[in-house]
């Protein structure tokens, strides 16, 4: 039996993917699925929750690294705003601090894009059904791996000084003082046990804790 015999019409799919190759090729692998249908198509974070609220899928399949808001960012605005829409995480970055952190944001799934095509259909299924669907490999790295030690706003400026801010510009973007925001740098270098701050922009991006 086919699944969309299944099922009384198709789960409405928002994809979210801003490499146009890839964007592209994900949506070829869903129109092959008689029981999905692609609702919407979109290149950055802050087009998500907009055309979510337009188009009311069932499941959005969000790419982590998205320019305009990250695809964790953007889960968390689609559930408080859609809440009845599955969030469905697919990304490269294999890493357990990144899965940590897509918990956090009580993502439905967590899959790998070098995962088989099938997996990714049967995960679009899954969370659709209200089930949690993570990488297994990934998930058992998760287990023993710790935990981020670094505070919402330490993460925060680390990942703006990831991106080449300095500290008055920081300042300026999180309205807080030029002090406060070189006591967070110096507070986030030490409990990663870094050398500098661009060490521990290293650090935390190898554990997964910041995208």
């Amino acid at each position: 039996m086919k699944w969309g015999s299944m099922k009384a019409g198709k789960i409405r799919i928002l994809l979210a993917e801003d490499m146009h190759m890839v964007r592209g090729a994900l949506a070829a692998l869903l129109s092959l699925e008689l029981d999905f249908e692609l609702v919407s198509e979109v290149e950055r974070g802050d087009e998500i929750v907009p055309q979510a609220m337009q188009r009311r899928p069932d499941v959005a399949i969000v790419d982590i690294d998205l320019p305009g808001v990250d695809g964790l960012t953007a889960a968390c605005e689609l559930r408080s705003a859609l809440p009845e829409c599955r969030v469905l995480i697919l990304t490269s970055l294999g890493r357990p601090g990144t899965l940590r952190r897509a918990l956090d944001a009580q993502v439905s799934g967590f899959l790998l894009k070098d995962a088989p095509p099938r997996d990714l259909a049967e995960g679009v299924r899954r969370v659709h059904a209200g089930h949690r669907v993570i990488d297994p490999k990934l998930a058992l790295a998760a287990w023993g791996a710790s935990e981020d030690p670094l505070t919402a706003r330490e993460s925060e400026v680390l990942r703006l000084v990831a991106e080449g801010a300095e500290a008055a510009e920081i300042a300026d973007r999180l309205h807080l003082s030029v002090g406060t925001v070189r006591n967070y740098v110096t507070a986030a270098v030490t409990k990663l046990n870094a050398r500098n701050r661009l060490d521990a922009v290293r650090i935390a991006r190898d554990a997964g804790w910041l995208i």
